[in-house]
């Protein structure tokens, strides 16, 4: 559906560095990274506000690298809403259809009707931007977009502004609309929750450049380098080196002193060894769990974050942390300088280079 082809564009300050990118049709497509990656820029090029220094830009088979934005049949959703604060809900809705000067006046009024009636905002029609929360601004403005009949649509940060009560909510709504009218979205995060539960695919972008494209569960679980790796919450990364591969289990000798299984092909060879918080489970003694790897820690340190809590344990020459539930921490007793028994699956282990 989208392609994007060695695209290069420099702004002097700031540069799109070699961007490859094949987004298929229908698919909720993510580009999530930290403030300044770039995706921003790179969305707003797909768009066709600028035009790259090199590369290409192809829409449903079309080269439309310098193609303007009204001809490539791709909605935007800026971060802000940008809606007309003189126009009212229903007369924002009907402006890209005027600008389309394709349909008749009493198919804009019908088409508009039957998008404001599906979003429940009908009862808003009359009313103007500045009176309306940013949940309902939200909704006005993807009915805008939808109006015009994209067969792209464009998200930028389109959540970031909201509760997290209404942004729960209208994660739900924005999966409804792609179900409803077979759109491709396109959707910029720094939001690492918001990619897991829209996406179908994720491009990670840091400083201008793709790093890793894949599933939610490769982005999260298996990141291909360390900084990826700390970027998407993997806080445990020990170093050490494959004394032994049988049948793809590696036996890697750490440098804390232990011995740790994951399911791997590396040969021979010094690597790094992930390990996602939640994967660890705690406990107060070993065979409490059949996983694999076990570890001895100490409690350094427990920090509670809303239902969850992070314990930090010190393995010997370095640290462990696990996210376990509140429920958990209590049935365990944990207190600081607590020894507890770390334990987590061959499967649950990353390793690179």
């Amino acid at each position: 559906m989208i392609e994007v082809r060695d695209l290069y564009k420099d702004w002097k300050e700031f540069a799109l560095k070699d961007i490859n990118l094949a987004i298929e049709r229908g698919e909720y497509f993510v580009i999530l990274g930290p403030t300044g990656a770039g995706k921003t820029l790179l969305l707003e090029t797909i768009a066709g506000f600028y035009i790259p220094d090199r590369g290409e830009v192809w829409i449903e088979g079309d080269d439309v690298t310098i193609l303007p934005p009204e001809r490539r049949r791709v909605g935007f959703i800026y971060q802000d809403y940008s809606l007309f604060p003189h126009l009212n809900v229903e007369q924002n809705i009907k402006f890209g259809l005027k600008l389309k000067k394709s349909s008749t006046p009493d198919t804009n009024r019908k088409s508009v009707k039957e998008i404001m009636d599906w979003l429940s905002i009908s009862h808003l029609a009359n009313r103007y931007p500045a009176t309306l929360s940013g949940g309902e601004q939200q909704k006005v403005a993807i009915a805008r977009a939808v109006a015009i009949e994209p067969s792209i649509l464009l998200l930028d940060e389109p959540l970031s502004a909201l509760d997290l009560r209404t942004k729960d909510y209208l994660r739900e709504e924005l999966k409804r609309v792609k179900e409803e009218f077979g759109i491709t979205m396109v959707h910029v995060t720094h939001d690492q929750t918001e990619a897991l539960v829209l996406a179908d695919r994720i491009a990670v972008m840091m400083k201008g450049r793709i790093m890793q494209v894949g599933t939610p569960h490769e982005i999260f679980n298996k990141p291909l380098n360390e900084e990826l790796a700390d970027f998407v919450g993997i806080e445990n990364v020990l170093r050490g080196v494959v004394r032994n591969n049988v049948k793809g289990i590696a036996e890697i000798e750490v440098d804390t002193g232990g011995t740790i299984f994951a399911v791997s092909e590396y040969p021979a060879e010094a690597v790094k060894v992930l390990i996602r918080p939640e994967d660890i489970i705690l406990s107060e003694s070993r065979g409490v769990s059949s996983a694999r790897n076990v570890m001895i820690g100490r409690i350094t340190e427990l920090q509670d974050i809303g239902p969850l809590t992070r314990v930090k344990m010190d393995i010997g020459r370095s640290e462990l942390v696990a996210l376990i539930t509140k429920q958990s921490r209590e049935s365990l007793r944990l207190r600081k300088g607590d020894e507890v028994c770390a334990t987590f699956k061959a499967t649950s282990v990353h390793v690179v280079r």
